[in-house]
């Protein structure tokens, strides 16, 4: 099993991924390809984040 600071390295590795992606979205007027592959890509993101952030949080809450 998987210790706290392994999902929370996990966790931060999630989240800069995503912030990575809303950024290229952002480029979207340059390359219009990059609003439909950051919404999938965005939406696989999001399972992650069910799968392991939300983990992270209700431990964080509970504690």
């Amino acid at each position: 099993m998987k210790t706290i600071q392994d999902l929370e390295k996990l966790n931060d590795h999630i989240l800069k991924i995503k912030e990575l992606i809303i950024a290229l979205e952002a480029m979207d007027p340059l390359f219009p390809a990059l609003s439909r592959n950051s919404k999938r890509a965005l939406a696989s993101i999001k399972m992650l984040e069910l799968n392991i952030s939300d983990i992270i949080t209700l431990d964080l809450e509970g504690s």
